[in-house]
C-alpha cells in the first residue's frame, strides 16, 4: 500500500508538470485570465475539501495525505505558473524578464519557498499585487493547510 500511494504520488505531480508544458496557454485578454485563475483556486478549494474527506474516511490516512500533497501542491504551483506565463508573454514587460514556462514554473517555486533570489521581479503594480497575494495564499497553504490535512490524519487514524 506504500509503494502504491508512493507510485500514485509521483504519478501525479510528473502528469500535472507535463500537462502544464502541454497545454496551449493561449493569449487571452486580462479579465479572461483573472476568471481563469480564480475557477481554478476555487477548483484547488474543492479539490482540497474533497481530499481532505478522503483522507478522513481513508484505512491509511497518512499514505493518502500524502498523496493529497502531492496533488494539491503542484496544482497550485501550477496554476500561478500558468498565470505568469500568460501574462509575460501578453506583456513581456510585466516581469525583468520574458518569461518561458520554465521560467514561470521557477519563479513560482521561489515565491512558493519563499526564497525569491531576486533574479525575476515583477514590474508592475498589478502583478506585483498578484505575487502578494500569492505570497499570503503559500502561508495559508503551509499553515492552515497542512495543519488542515495532519488533524484529517490524526481522525481518520482515530476512527
Amino acid at each position: 500500500m506504500i509503494t502504491f500511494g508512493l507510485l500514485r504520488s509521483g504519478a501525479i505531480s510528473v502528469f500535472l508538470v507535463v500537462l502544464y508544458y502541454l497545454l496551449p496557454l493561449s493569449r487571452g485578454s486580462v479579465s479572461f485570465l483573472a476568471t481563469a485563475l480564480i475557477l481554478g483556486l476555487t477548483a484547488l478549494a474543492a479539490t482540497a475539501i474533497w481530499e481532505v474527506r478522503a483522507i478522513v474516511r481513508s484505512r491509511a490516512p497518512a499514505i493518502r495525505a500524502m498523496q493529497a500533497l502531492a496533488t494539491l501542491v503542484p496544482f497550485f504551483i501550477l496554476l500561478f505558473a500558468s498565470t505568469y506565463f500568460i501574462l509575460s508573454n501578453q506583456a513581456p514587460t510585466t516581469f525583468s524578464e520574458p518569461l518561458s514556462r520554465s521560467d514561470a514554473l521557477y519563479f513560482t517555486i521561489t515565491t512558493f519557498a519563499t526564497v525569491g533570489f531576486g533574479d525575476i521581479a515583477p514590474r508592475s503594480e498589478a502583478v506585483r499585487l498578484l505575487v502578494a497575494g500569492q505570497v499570503l495564499l503559500d502561508l495559508i497553504i503551509l499553515g492552515l493547510g497542512i495543519r488542515v490535512i495532519f488533524g484529517a490524519v490524526k481522525k481518520g487514524r482515530t476512527g
